[in-house]
């Protein structure tokens, strides 16, 4: 029969007053301020770790200190971003104290949710054998339940099951509201916000129902659990009396929630991160987590690690400077024992394929000095600022790797509109003419091939299209319509190409999807690109260079890694560093971004981003703004350089305008031109 189980917390004995001796040299090993932090007493603690002073370091000697000292390894739990982390600084644990720290609670903060509802969830209504549904699977449930509710059938679009379940995510993750997010980030569906709703609490209810958990309701579920069963959440906290958190400032209001309810009997909680290298908002991550951390735990001790390991002085003058001016911070000052090092660059380029130019050309003067494609990086703050450098540096023979977003030509919209571009170029292009007839509503992959065929044998393409009815009649006679337009016209500006084929495309763009707004960037940036060229054929040969197939450049390509040069958003970048960074597009109403000027919080995630871009640079740093360059979506003319330069005294930086060989009058000769 059932009875009631209570629980009964035994006391641990007291720690022996005779402090241990500890086996690692822990002042040989570490620096003042490392050791201040590794060897803090109970209670909690803050840990502001700038930008390369060794933070893996200092965790990893912390985790060996409290076993060191004495404590259970099984009363310490690491809580980290990646599995990957924790296993690593758990291992490199283990090389200081042995086997021990094998007994370390060491994983991400969803891993160690799990952990804890099988064997405690029951209170709350999880079984110990519920089933985890990643991503694709949540998102068909979602489905499921949206058919099931007759919320596709609506004549006015709703968003697709991907969109609902990042809705949905944020939410969670945040602790607010479904309708605060649907009205802020996702404003184009707020007439749905009543059915969303429904469908909300009907998914919520199917997954309680058969026992399954998405991504998000591990920490939503354990939270709850913490919250409403008391000996449960005394049982968790006894058991991890020691609990130390990597890259706090990345974490969410969830997660800051979860730590306090972990730490409810002792407050022995450690934070390791850095508030200048903030930057997540847009996953839900919170500047505010770790600014608050002393008033969430008072009697909180604040360490400061400020000797850098990576970067020259001049290099961390820079970044000081710029972050200095941070509204709300931890102030701390940079430094390094390498003193000597090139000042940071500014430089100045006429256009964005000046920019370009310069960079591909400076790459391979370090590459003659000695400097490898290794440890070079481009970065940038969105993924569409380097698609023009991208042909570039095709164009030289350069490999490159991208991180972080996609490659310009591998962009589905972007292909999507090429396409309309290279029908009108070649209309025997049978690849591009069965992608741009896929687009039209009514036109399935057999209905396209048949109208292929026709189109192939006729004289003009456009008396097929026109001569189709049915649902797919109209679509056909607009494309008609739009390609005859464009058709025979070789002395059109391809920008008009591009320009007249958008107006055309922007209706399906909305339609295929849900993220359009921030799609119709790249397009507005396609436009410029194409700007730069006199004729269609040459705009469409660059962009070519770079193969479907996803190879980094249209000549042969090393496999590894290390034999390219990087380009990365700066989001893809953080924790990583390269002898030479280029930063490009560092002009105002780029970065920061013209959408961040609304609200103060987005300007000053920005300004940390900027930080963490310059921090990356061990040695060489170039930060390079086009000037003159209209903005179609902002409708600004953008030629300042970003406001986090305003404050920066000019001996710290070497300021460089970029002319070109036999004067500057040669500024605009398109770029298919040999130099």
């Amino acid at each position: 029969m059932d009875r009631e189980v209570k629980t009964y917390v035994l006391k641990r004995p007291v720690e022996e007053a005779v402090p241990r001796k500890l086996s690692i040299d822990y002042a040989a090993a570490l620096n003042q301020q490392q050791l201040a932090a590794v060897s803090a007493g109970a209670g909690p603690s803050l840990v502001i770790a700038g930008a390369g002073s060794g933070k893996t370091r200092t965790l990893v000697y912390r985790v060996a200190y409290l076993i060191d000292s004495g404590i259970d390894p099984s009363n310490i739990l690491l809580l980290t971003f990646t599995r990957k982390s924790a296993q690593e600084m758990l291992a490199r644990a283990g090389d200081l104290i042995g086997a021990r720290s094998q007994r370390v609670c060491g994983g991400t903060f969803h891993s160690v949710a799990n952990l804890l509802l099988r064997r405690y969830g029951r209170s709350v209504g999880v079984e110990p054998g519920f089933t985890i549904l990643d991503r694709g699977d949540a998102e068909d449930l979602i489905a499921l339940v949206r058919s099931q509710l007759g919320l596709n059938e609506k004549d006015k679009r709703f968003p697709r099951k991907g969109t609902i379940m990042e809705m949905i995510s944020k939410s969670e993750n945040t602790l607010r509201s479904l309708d605060e997010i649907l009205l802020e980030e996702f404003s184009h569906f707020a007439d749905h916000a009543e059915d969303l709703g429904r469908l909300h609490k009907a998914y919520q209810s199917a997954k309680r129902q058969k026992q399954l958990l998405d991504y998000d309701d591990l920490l939503v579920m354990l939270r709850q659990l913490l919250l409403m069963d008391e000996a449960a959440r005394m049982a968790i906290s006894s058991q991890y009396r020691y609990i130390l958190v990597d890259e706090y400032q990345d974490t969410n209001r969830l997660q800051a929630e979860v730590i306090r309810r972990l730490a409810t009997t002792h407050n022995n909680v450690t934070v390791v991160g850095d508030d200048s290298q903030s930057i997540y908002a847009f996953r839900g991550a919170t500047f505010k987590n770790i600014m608050e951390f002393p008033v969430l735990f008072p009697g909180t001790t604040i360490y400061k690690l400020e000797e850098n390991y990576r970067s020259t002085q001049p290099i961390l003058d820079l970044a000081n400077c710029v972050i200095d001016e941070a509204a709300e911070k931890y102030t701390k000052r940079l430094f390094t024992r390498k003193i000597d090092g090139p000042l940071p660059a500014l430089v100045e380029a006429a256009g964005e394929n000046a920019q370009s130019r310069f960079i591909a050309q400076k790459i391979l003067e370090l590459r003659e000095e000695g400097v490898p494609l290794s440890e070079v990086a481009v970065l940038f703050r969105s993924s569409f600022h380097s698609f023009d450098l991208e042909i570039e540096l095709s164009r030289k023979g350069l490999p490159f790797i991208k991180r972080g977003g996609v490659k310009f030509i591998e962009t589905a919209h972007v292909k999507d509109l090429l396409a309309h571009v290279r029908v009108v170029a070649n209309p025997l292009d049978t690849v591009s003419w069965h992608r741009v007839l896929m687009l039209v509503e009514g036109v399935g992959p057999k209905k396209a091939q048949d109208l292929l065929a026709a189109i192939m044998k006729a004289e003009r393409p456009s008396d097929v299209l026109r001569g189709v009815s049915g649902r797919s009649g109209q679509g056909l006679k607009n494309l008609a319509n739009t390609l005859e337009s464009l058709a025979g016209s070789d002395d059109r500006h391809p920008a008009e190409h591009v320009n007249h084929i958008y107006e055309y495309y922007l209706p399906i763009l909305k339609e295929q999807y849900d993220d359009y707004p921030k799609r119709t960037r790249d397009l507005d940036h396609l436009h410029t690109i194409a700007e730069g060229y006199h004729g269609i054929d040459e705009f469409l040969a660059d962009l070519a260079l770079e193969p479907p197939d996803g190879s980094a450049v249209g000549v042969e390509t090393p496999d590894r890694d290390d034999e390219r040069l990087v380009l990365s958003t700066i989001h893809s970048a953080k924790g990583l560093e390269w002898q030479c960074v280029f930063v490009i597009w560092v002009v105002d109403g780029r970065f920061p971004s013209a959408y961040s000027f609304l609200t103060d919080d987005e300007l000053e995630e920005e300004r940390r981003l900027f930080y963490v871009a310059v921090t990356r640079a061990k040695r060489h740093l170039f930060m390079t703004y086009p000037i003159n360059v209209y903005d179609k979506a902002s409708g600004m003319l953008l030629s300042k350089p970003s406001r986090f330069l305003d404050h920066v005294s000019s001996d710290l930086l070497d300021t460089i305008a970029l002319v070109e060989e036999g004067g500057r009058e040669d500024w605009g000769t398109p770029r298919y031109q040999d130099y």
